[in-house]
């Protein structure tokens, strides 16, 4: 049996071990490494109807604050765009919601883009943030494969056939509060796009565009 037909074989067998619904939370394995770590995350149903895991300090009260810092979302790993998502796509979907958070957190904090920008007496807050993955998933699959920041697809579309495909995207956040130095709240959210054609279709920015608004609605819904 030669190689490619031993990938045919595997990824046939995958896809009937895993079948079932796609995931509505980020699992385990896809944990990219940009918190500092993931205990105690909950699995929460947001104010949108979505699905995050969460984690909130006992402690947590968002009006013990007045500033942020904040910069822009980061993209983390190390962007590895490829035919399915550009750099541009990975740009468009960075610069849009680094605006729709600040935009978020505007309505109740000084937002500023660095510690050394906060006032003196300020009581403040760093969020870290970062879209730590953008995939294509087979519909009413559970097989997929993600690389950090970029869209695959396995060896399962010989096995499938021409599908259509969920896109998704993958967020990680925290609050640090900046006097003691603790996390106050963390979330790892994977969100859903639009529906792709086929594994062939480009991935852009426009396909995650309602489910970045609906994020913003959630996260302003937290911050109340």
């Amino acid at each position: 049996m030669n190689l490619s037909r031993n990938l045919l074989v595997g990824a046939a067998l995958a896809s009937l071990l895993l079948g079932g619904c796609t995931s509505k939370v980020t699992e385990k394995a896809q944990y990219s490494g940009f918190l500092p770590n993931y205990n105690n995350l909950q699995e929460v149903e947001t104010q949108s109807g979505g699905t995050a895991m969460r984690w909130v300090s006992p402690s947590w009260n968002p009006n013990a604050y007045d500033t942020v810092v904040f910069n822009k979302l980061e993209l983390y790993p190390a962007p590895k765009p490829d035919e399915r998502v550009n750099q541009q796509t990975l740009t468009d979907i960075q610069n849009y919601m680094t605006s729709k958070a600040k935009a978020s957190l505007g309505q109740k904090y000084r937002v500023v883009p660095a510690s050394s920008s906060v006032t003196a007496g300020a009581r403040s807050l760093i969020m870290r943030a970062a879209i730590t993955g953008v995939t294509a998933e087979n519909e009413g699959m559970k097989w997929y494969e993600v690389v950090p920041v970029a869209a695959v697809v396995g060896a399962t579309q010989a096995a499938t056939g021409h599908r259509d495909q969920d896109t998704t995207l993958f967020i990680e956040a925290e609050f640090v509060d900046a006097k003691s130095n603790q996390t106050v709240a963390k979330v790892v959210r994977k969100v859903f796009g639009t529906e792709l054609k086929n594994e062939s279709q480009m991935i852009t920015a426009k396909d995650f565009k309602v489910a970045i608004d609906k994020l913003g609605s959630d996260f302003q819904a937290f911050l109340k």
